[in-house]
């Protein structure tokens, strides 16, 4: 009698069950960030923004009248103008953006740290553009993991990200015949670890210097006011992530405001603005300050590109003297002991 062949995707029982019929599958741990375009040129960036924009957590105009503004007029003009900005933070050697650079090599690192636990199978996602949640899932399956937690790399929970990345995970999953257990990784806004990773990237970064800030802005990725509106706690709690830095940082964060950047589109998002901050700041005679992206896992084009590089010349073109970038996390020892601190946290009665 010919067998029936095993579904396509998770390993079948045979491979996972040992000759008493004890559980040795694989558990998955999946790292994504939000994504990137192949290339600089027109269509790549093109293609990135269709996907990114049409995301219905991302935007939730009525569908057809964004539909007429996506094609007719965002799609024409924005890529030409996104891809020069991605061309000044591009890595050239590798010939990819720094997203996707600093993504892996945090996989890499969360891999080699827990490379003893021969049942744990890292790997990492875009929820747009490559590599896709959907082939990664595949991939791990076929690595014969039958458990699978999904790590968006946002500490601070919105709709529109963290949401977006798990929907899109349930999507690939309603699609399999043998589906994995799942997990998903909660928003950790206040997580005594990445608190004090945060902590200690300022006070490095600012030992460096030979000047001293007298303002310090934590710049969060903004969102429409509605959505808030409407019960996303993002802006609740990207205060509490400022309030406990502050906290952590001691007489220096007296100095600490949270900010929001990347508004797009006419309505109204959640403030103050970083940009008109930085400006309103240098005009108020400030002379020196220093920023730093705490919502972000990973240094992007919002990171490098509209803070280190815009919000600077938007500073020194108002009068300030001195600015400073305060990277992410990224791959730091600092940033990965925070990815394995919240893995093995969410990995508890699986290892």
């Amino acid at each position: 009698m010919n067998e029936t062949p095993p579904a396509k995707g998770f390993a079948p029982v045979s491979a996972r069950l040992g000759a008493k019929g004890e559980a040795t599958g694989k558990i998955g741990v999946l790292l994504v960030n939000l994504g990137t375009p192949e290339g600089t040129d027109y269509w790549s960036v093109r293609r990135y923004l269709k996907e990114f924009l049409s995301d219905r957590r991302v935007i939730e105009t009525n569908r057809v009248l964004w539909w007429v503004i996506l094609n007719g007029i965002v799609l024409t003009i924005r890529p030409s103008k996104s891809g020069a900005k991605y061309r000044s933070v591009w890595n050239e050697a590798l010939d990819e953006s720094p997203l996707r650079t600093i993504t892996r090599a945090q996989s890499e690192k969360v891999a080699a740290a827990l490379e003893a636990r021969s049942d744990v199978v890292v790997d990492w996602a875009m929820r747009y553009g490559n590599p896709s949640i959907a082939s990664r899932i595949e991939a791990l399956g076929a690595q014969g993991c039958d458990r699978l937690l999904v790590f968006p790399l946002y500490p601070q929970y919105a709709a529109s990200t963290t949401a977006s990345v798990n929907d899109k995970v349930f999507d690939v999953l309603k699609a399999m015949r043998c589906q994995p257990a799942l997990r998903t990784v909660p928003a950790y806004p206040a997580d005594p670890v990445y608190i004090a990773a945060l902590a200690h990237s300022i006070t490095s970064h600012l030992a460096g210097l030979d000047w001293e800030p007298e303002a310090i802005l934590a710049s969060y990725h903004g969102l429409p006011k509605s959505y808030v509106e409407k019960g996303d706690p993002y802006f609740t709690q990207c205060a509490l992530t400022t309030e406990r830095l502050a906290e952590a940082l001691g007489p220096l964060g007296a100095k600490l405001r949270y900010t929001f950047q990347s508004r797009f589109g006419r309505a109204e998002w959640l403030q103050p603005y970083t940009d008109k901050t930085v400006e309103a700041l240098a005009r108020d005679g400030v002379k020196r300050i220093a920023i730093l992206t705490p919502g972000f896992a990973a240094d992007c084009l919002e990171t490098l590109e509209e803070i280190a590089e815009e919000n600077k010349e938007i500073f020194l073109a108002h009068g300030g003297e001195n600015f400073t970038y305060i990277p992410c996390l990224n791959d730091s020892d600092g940033g990965i002991r925070v990815l394995l601190h919240v893995i093995e946290r969410e990995l508890k009665g699986w290892v």
